[in-house]
């Protein structure tokens, strides 16, 4: 009787053990398939299921800004004195230019360097090589300012002026705007305006439903809107004034800005 008792409790417990078992792999095949449930629900069921356009858009701008480099060079034996001279003569033309209504503000240094000048100490070349120089004769010195113009009317005659008083390097002229900002919000709009009509007509095209707008990006902007395309600088050669110069005829036309835009749609 005992026998029998204690192998019925050994198969009980054999029971329960296996139900346990049975239990635990039964919840992980259901946790599995789960799984395997949501991620087959989250798989794209059309294709494709967002699709993006690009609109371009064109805006002009007049521009009220002018923008030109007036420089200086010089030579001499002593560094100092080469110096000395260039900063009378470039201190020459920003005070003429500021004479002529350009704010400080708008007047502003962009190179200053001295450099010594090399010469040979042979009168003669060596053979088989020449000598390229490497005795130091003298010291250059090339002084830049950019000069910001508001007021077309006096360009000629500052560029007049500023060649009078020694500049002997003028030239990369550009005319910006000098807040693009309603320029730049028109040439958006209108890519925008482009892109929403290409997202129709692709979506007609291709039968799909056109879902929710879902992002937007916006690319540079091209053209020579904002900086100006700058013309070449061109040096005088450090010729004097002697008689009046004939000032350039410039004309500023009007900038053209290019924006883009890619729109982002959902697919229904």
């Amino acid at each position: 009787m005992e026998q029998e008792t204690h192998t019925t409790k050994t198969i009980e417990l054999s029971n329960r053990f296996f139900n346990l078992i049975a239990i635990l792999i039964i919840g992980l095949v259901l946790s599995y398939l789960g799984t395997l449930i949501y991620q087959y629900q989250t798989l794209p069921q059309n294709y494709p299921q967002q699709i993006s356009v690009t609109g371009e858009g064109k805006a002009y701008a007049k521009p009220d800004v002018a923008m030109m480099s007036f420089g200086v060079t010089t030579q001499a034996v002593k560094s100092q004195d080469a110096v000395n001279q260039n900063n009378e003569k470039m201190n020459a033309v920003i005070t003429a230019i500021k004479g002529l209504g350009v704010q400080e503000k708008d007047i502003r240094t962009t190179l200053y360097q001295l450099n010594p000048t090399y010469g040979s100490n042979k009168d003669y070349l060596s053979y088989p090589y020449p000598d390229m120089g490497n005795e130091i004769t003298g010291y250059s010195l090339q002084q830049q300012v950019e000069v910001k113009m508001r007021d077309f009317e006096k360009l000629n005659e500052i560029i007049d002026t500023a060649t009078s008083k020694g500049a002997n390097a003028v030239g990369s002229l550009q005319f910006t705007v000098d807040n693009p900002e309603t320029a730049r919000a028109e040439a958006r709009a209108k890519a925008i305006e482009q892109a929403k009509e290409k997202a129709v007509s692709l979506f007609a095209a291709a039968g799909l439903k056109m879902g929710k707008l879902i992002n937007v990006y916006e690319g540079g902007y091209g053209g020579c809107g904002y900086g100006g395309c700058p013309m070449p600088a061109y040096g005088l050669g450090g010729a004097t004034m002697d008689k009046a110069t004939v000032a350039p005829e410039v004309q500023p036309g009007q900038n053209e800005i290019n924006a883009s835009v890619t729109l982002m749609y959902w697919v229904k």
